[in-house]
């Protein structure tokens, strides 16, 4: 399955970046692709639901995390992350500092999916 990937939810598309059981290697090459779908988007257009479940991270997928949030600013409407636990929580505490993003956190996938779509 491709980790960067458009899907559809109740007649709403959202770009599902799938980093859930990543090693850091796949969540940097991942984020690069991922920077470069977003930025052929329009502004303000896209809904993304980051799911970082059981992923794995080191200092170089703690920073392009943080540059990925950062770099899809322009481009999202509304983001949510799945598999925040543990010391994922001090780096996604980072990456929406660095950002001045609004990720929204939820337990699943079809609460994040469910709240996407009304946004």
């Amino acid at each position: 399955m491709e980790r960067i990937q458009f899907i559809e939810h109740k007649g709403k598309q959202i770009l599902h970046l799938d980093f859930a059981r990543a090693m850091p290697d796949e969540v940097v090459k991942s984020s690069k692709a991922a920077m470069v779908v977003i930025a052929k988007q329009p502004a303000k257009s896209l809904r993304t639901l980051t799911d970082v479940t059981e992923m794995k991270f080191d200092t170089a997928a703690t920073q392009i995390l943080k540059d990925l949030a950062k770099h899809n600013a322009p481009y999202v409407v509304a983001g949510a992350v799945v598999g925040i636990t543990g010391l994922k929580q001090i780096i996604y505490n980072a990456v929406i500092k660095f950002s001045g993003r609004n990720l929204v956190v939820f337990d699943t996938p079809d609460q994040a999916k469910e709240w996407l779509i009304t946004q």
